[in-house]
């Protein structure tokens, strides 16, 4: 694996710099650095949800890729490229796909040299599709369908993982924890939202379960917004499954879960699959009781990376919650960056070379060897969380684990 690009400005460079600066005053008997002009900044367009139904998550998505920028920038900026400065142009797609386009578009027409967006999977189908248009480098952030990369577009890539590594992760890991416990859980109910993430990993989990030999009792699907889980809390009542399986956005993955504690529902677990709650800090904060013991199996830093803690306390230094949203824009971003500075260009097509090639590593992540193949990063992987103690704790794969699973989950009491 080859190391990051380092955002430092060369020795070599700064003496051919120096050299012309002299050369340049000798002629015309004027300090050049007077007239020295800096290199046009590298545009890049961060499109998100910043208001509507879940402008929490596209808000942090937001922060963590300004961070990503300013880290580059202090760093000395794009040194390929003179040290030009990133500038962020931003958009907030409110949560619609339609809009989310229609920004996107409207940032590759004001110079963006490449697209970060845009959280949710229904977002980022449509923003990768308005920038194929163009063939501008577009890194989605977070959205997981697989659709995304999956449909030829040579101009979108994922560092993340998709829902199907995650769903096929998260059935084999559930598998693992259930089988050591001595398999006592043998039914479950999954509770998805109604869009495309939701829905997606609600008929992954459908397939996938009964192969484990656990037997889906249902699957309830919820609107977005959903303001009062009371019904649903009373078919779980009913049902009696051993584990209830959540696939929500944040809002509704803690009314949820609040409601079950509220109403004393009681399970073996409660195993998310990419929820939007179970390995969030600030629900963790806010509801410690509602969120004790409940696992998930997401986007998770490595708690062994300095790098991914060095980047915890700066976020956590400006008051913000260092959610997955955070960290996987700021690589978003990062990857984006590193992939202009290989290139020594924002021509689009050898970003997008630079893009295929990558091996970037300084990402803090419980991956394997970055491998791009048709936009996906094939070396990324989600991990299993759980809040015991009032922290989340990483549990599974064993080699980034920083507690064992507790499973069943002990009664509420």
């Amino acid at each position: 694996m080859t190391k990051t690009t380092p955002f430092s400005i060369k020795r070599r460079t700064f003496i051919a710099g120096s050299g012309a600066a002299a050369l340049a005053a000798g002629v015309t008997g004027f300090p050049a650095v007077l007239r020295a002009q800096a290199p046009d900044p590298v545009r890049i367009g961060l499109v998100h949800p910043v208001t509507g139904f879940i402008a929490f998550s596209g808000t942090q998505c937001r922060a963590g890729a300004e961070m990503a920028i300013a880290d580059i920038n202090a760093a000395g900026g794009i040194q390929s490229l003179g040290g030009a400065q990133l500038e962020a142009m931003l958009a907030d797609s409110q949560g619609r796909p339609e809009l989310g386009a229609s920004e996107t578009a409207r940032l590759i027409e004001g110079g963006a040299a490449g697209i970060v967006a845009g959280f949710s999977s229904a977002i980022s189908l449509a923003t990768t599709q308005e920038a194929a248009k163009t063939n501008t480098p577009h890194v989605v952030d977070v959205g997981v369908a697989d659709d995304i990369v999956n449909r030829g577009l040579t101009n979108t890539f994922r560092f993340a993982p998709g829902y199907g590594a995650v769903a096929q992760s998260a059935v084999a890991r559930l598998d693992e924890i259930n089988k050591a416990a001595n398999s006592p859980a043998k039914t479950a109910v999954i509770i998805h939202e109604e869009s495309l993430f939701g829905t997606g990993t609600a008929n992954l989990m459908s397939e996938e379960l009964p192969k484990i030999g656990i037997e889906v009792l249902s699957v309830i699907r919820h609107a977005n917004p959903t303001r009062d889980f009371t019904n649903i809390a009373l078919q779980l009542r009913s049902l009696q499954p051993d584990l209830i399986i959540p696939a929500n956005y944040y809002n509704e993955y803690v009314l949820l879960a609040r409601t079950l504690r509220q109403q004393r529902i009681e399970a073996k677990g409660i195993y998310s699959v990419l929820g939007g709650a179970a390995s969030n800090v600030q629900f963790v904060q806010e509801f410690p009781e509602a969120a004790e013991f409940i696992m998930d199996c997401n986007h998770w830093y490595d708690p062994n990376s300095e790098v991914a803690l060095q980047r915890r306390a700066a976020a956590e230094a400006k008051n913000l919650f260092y959610t997955y949203e955070v960290f996987c824009a700021y690589n978003a971003v990062a990857f984006l960056a590193d992939a202009i500075e290989r290139a020594g260009s924002t021509e689009k097509e050898a970003v997008i070379e630079a893009l295929n090639g990558s091996t970037w590593d300084n990402h803090g992540m419980p991956y394997g060897p970055t491998e791009i193949v048709n936009g996906q990063n094939q070396g990324a992987q989600a991990v299993n969380t759980q809040v015991q103690n009032g922290k989340i704790e990483v549990v599974l794969p064993a080699e980034f684990a920083s507690a064992e699973a507790v499973f069943p989950m002990p009664s509420a009491g």
